[in-house]
């Protein structure tokens, strides 16, 4: 892997950069739409490369563990191959799906045992095989095993599981350097930062992170249920001592806005499920604000769904017409709303990209954040 920074927002800490991998280059920042069971929810991968064009996609090792099972996608040839896509992939551990399975798991420090959400059978997840099952799926990028801490989390508990963390980080390297890559071209490991909300513990992660010498590095623990502040002021500490030549991604967030600001303090990459979820409850992001699609002040309204028209869809239909399938339960209102948000996250990526190349970044976040902070 290769990461290149092409321009620095003189007003904030923005980059933009280009990671270039096996499977093609990947402009930064960037949103990755999570495809966790091998599947962007509702959406054919035609339309995904064609309409919302992401240089990459998220799986979830967890998931892809458990069904198909490593065996289906090991005779399929890796997951691009079982799934047809031919551009970038990353797999995060599966270390937050434990963590969401609290009364079903028990953490220690050779691994943790949980029980299936699907069947109740009792499985086993350690650095070393978590390492095997991600060469098996053949993610381009793949992440360390670590504890995600709840919030509110006690400061000792939250010192304890980051030191483990680490130790396991120690672990997965060691796995990862000793295996080979099974599909013929090369995957990249990412460690975690953790420390939950505490500035010293954040400052200790991101040092010893740092010092790993990986090719990239991510942020974990955040967007767990902490004020926004704290996120961004635990994200500050961070990107001031993780490595400026590699790229830095910021797991599992956010809102459009959480995003922009993120970007401005120095984040390459962000992943999060809330455009695809929020879409099938009827939630619509836009550089104007969010629209609650199943309000009744829609159901007469014939304008497009955004006169923007980020993806096809935008035009096509209106909103009185998307919120009739929304009252319906008409599937295709949640395919439609998720090709819609997914199309304006994947925009206001780009559009930030091309802010901080033009150097002015910060004026235009600014401006974005208040706009799109209303609800329409």
């Amino acid at each position: 892997m290769k990461f290149d920074l092409l321009a620095k927002d003189s007003g904030s800490k923005a980059r933009a950069g280009e990671i270039t991998t096996a499977h093609g280059k990947i402009e930064t920042p960037i949103f990755m739409p999570v495809g966790t069971i091998g599947t962007v929810k509702g959406v054919h991968q035609r339309e995904l490369k064609e309409e919302i064009n992401p240089d990459i996609i998220l799986g979830n090792t967890y998931h892809l563990y458990l069904r198909p099972q490593m065996e289906v996608l090991k005779k399929a040839g890796g997951l691009h191959k079982f799934m047809n896509w031919d551009r970038n992939i990353l797999t995060d551990s599966g270390g937050y799906q434990v963590y969401s399975l609290s009364a079903n798991r028990k953490i220690k420090e050779e691994g943790v045992k949980f029980k299936s959400h699907i069947d109740g059978s009792l499985h086993f997840f350690t650095p070393e095989n978590v390492m095997d099952v991600q060469r098996t799926i053949g993610a381009d990028i793949i992440m360390a095993f670590d504890e995600c801490t709840p919030y509110p989390c006690d400061y000792r508990y939250a010192k304890r599981s980051m030191h483990m963390t680490h130790r396991w980080l120690d672990r997965c390297m060691v796995r990862f350097k000793n295996t080979p890559p099974l599909y013929g071209y090369e995957q990249s490991l990412f460690p975690i930062v953790q420390g939950s909300t505490y500035k010293d513990l954040r400052q200790q992660s991101a040092e010893y992170i740092a010092k790993a010498g990986a090719e990239g590095n991510a942020i974990g623990g955040l967007s767990v249920g902490e004020p926004a502040e704290e996120m961004y002021a635990m994200t500050e500490v961070v990107t001031a001592i993780l490595p400026e030549d590699k790229p830095r991604y910021l797991m599992g967030v956010g809102t459009p806005i959480n995003i922009l600001e993120n970007i401005a303090l120095g984040v390459d990459m962000f992943d999060c499920v809330m455009p695809t979820r929020n879409a099938r409850n009827g939630m619509l992001f836009t550089a104007h604000g969010t629209i609650n699609i199943k309000n009744r002040k829609w159901y007469d309204d014939f304008s497009p769904i955004d006169e923007m028209g980020m993806t096809w869809v935008d035009t096509e239909y209106s909103k009185a017409y998307l919120k009739h399938l929304f009252s319906v339960n008409e599937m295709l209102g949640k395919q439609i709303a998720t090709i819609h948000n997914l199309g304006f996250y994947l925009w206001l990526t780009r559009e930030a990209r091309k802010h901080i190349i033009a150097g002015d970044f910060r004026e235009w976040k600014d401006k974005m954040v208040k706009q799109m902070d209303k609800r329409l």
